[in-house]
């Protein structure tokens, strides 16, 4: 490990974490020892804390409290994690009808989130100091994993409002002492693009991290462009927030001269699954506990897919316990060759977000409009075509709090991002109708 990366993982970060009443160094010490663990004693591990989080929630937390004496459900008499199935499934709707009771009586400080919205259903839910700490702590471990760490200098490609919108004096420097520099997703016309391979040549980063779409389009145009990117020392790109396609994999992977490694998880969901170098994505078991089931909501075997349920060990402030997240998934069954007792993703078939194109040619990433509807109350679902580079369709799903302008909101926002003369039609719709996959894409571009 290099000098300076040394003295940012093991002091300064650690008293960044500090100052923000984060405990995530001794977490993350004590995930890596967990992760040894043979697959029993991490299985007693994580039934303790699941029944520590049931207690609390059947004590502290008004909607659990209720929800348990109706059921006659004992928090305390759980035997083991398949005892979940004996609660109801937390969905996004239940969570909009509910913020209010599912929030701990004692919570202090909580930080107000709101979820991308790639599932067309834009949700408000609040996060933790005890939830930030685990989610920091699995992250860092996954990274360790790879060689790398907390210190390495790291480029970001990436687009939320979250990190674009604070970048304020204390961040600037943050990331600086970090050596994390962020490029914004949204924009990458070809002199954005020209932009981040110079930066890129020049930071000269040890780690990548983004959206695999991103990535993806940042490679082929230094492959466009002539420009080499194998010499520069990179050697892992992490990448998130999408499926990742065998394709962007072989590219990102050829263009920059390194391995590639996939994350799942959301601000809602937490941090579920990471690929390891020996190419299996391990379940954060020690954090979370993950359930696959089928349309009428009943756990699946290893090898079967379905929609992933979490219930996040961490969330006591408030609680995602067996949250739907629309997401398809498929749990593995053999042990990873890399003896990590941590359990097995086997395949993700998440939902994907392609790019959308302005009418100067700008592309960006489709998250750019996502965001504008989801920061808007009232949106109950959308999607969004974009026919053309002259016409984009929004269907919007309304409900109580949609303002008088909000249909004109959205297309100033959207004409802002797409160009001043692009006609934006925002349909109002009483469901959104599903592609014949059965699945939801909410950006659609054929410009």
């Amino acid at each position: 490990m290099a000098l300076y990366t040394s003295l940012v993982s093991r002091l300064l970060f650690p008293v960044h974490e500090r100052f923000k009443r984060h405990n995530t160094v001794a977490l993350r010490r004590q995930m890596e020892e967990v992760q040894w663990w043979p697959a029993d004693r991490l299985a007693a591990f994580q039934l303790q804390r699941l029944r520590d989080l049931l207690q609390d929630a059947a004590t502290h937390v008004p909607y659990y409290r209720d929800l348990f004496a109706r059921l006659g459900f004992d928090a305390a008499s759980i035997g083991s994690t398949a005892d979940l199935q004996r609660l109801p499934f937390l969905t996004k709707p239940v969570i909009r009808a509910n913020t209010d009771a599912l929030r701990h009586v004692q919570a202090q400080g909580l930080s107000r989130f709101n979820t991308g919205g790639s599932s067309g259903e834009p949700l408000v839910f609040f996060i933790g100091k005890k939830r930030v700490s685990h989610d920091v702590a699995a992250k860092w471990r996954a990274t360790r994993w790879w060689g790398v760490d907390i210190g390495d200098p790291e480029i970001v490609v990436w687009g939320s409002p979250i990190e674009l919108a604070k970048q304020d004096h204390f961040k600037h420097w943050r990331d600086k002492l970090l050596r994390t520099q962020l490029l914004p997703a949204f924009e990458m016309s070809e002199t954005k693009l020209d932009q981040f391979i110079a930066t890129i040549r020049r930071v000269k980063p040890r780690m990548l991290f983004g959206y695999p779409s991103a990535l993806t389009h940042i490679a082929r145009h230094a492959e466009k462009r002539g420009v080499r990117m194998t010499d520069l020392g990179i050697k892992v790109a992490f990448v998130t927030s999408e499926r990742l396609y065998d394709e962007q994999r072989n590219t990102i992977s050829q263009v920059f001269g390194c391995r590639v490694a996939n994350g799942y998880g959301g601000r809602d969901a937490g941090f579920i699954a990471h690929e390891c170098p020996a190419g299996s994505m391990h379940l954060t078991a020690d954090d979370a506990v993950v359930e696959i089931v089928n349309d009428a909501g009943q756990v699946q075997p290893p090898g079967v897919a379905g929609e992933i349920v979490v219930t996040h060990l961490s969330t006591n402030d408030f609680p995602f316990i067996r949250y739907r997240t629309g997401d398809i998934g498929i749990l593995g069954a053999t042990p990873c060759s890399c003896g990590r007792g941590l359990p097995l993703l086997q395949d993700i078939q998440g939902r994907s977000t392609d790019f959308v194109t302005a009418a100067d040619g700008t592309v960006m990433h489709g998250l750019s409009l996502i965001y504008i509807l989801r920061d808007l109350p009232g949106v109950k679902a959308f999607k969004v075509v974009q026919e053309s580079r002259e016409l984009t369709r929004v269907l919007l799903v309304r409900e109580q709090g949609f303002a008088p302008d909000g249909a004109a909101k959205i297309i100033s926002g959207f004409r802002q991002r797409l160009g001043a003369d692009v006609s934006v039609n925002v349909e109002f719709v009483d469901k959104i109708p599903a592609e014949k996959s059965g699945k939801f894409r909410y950006i659609i571009s054929h410009a």
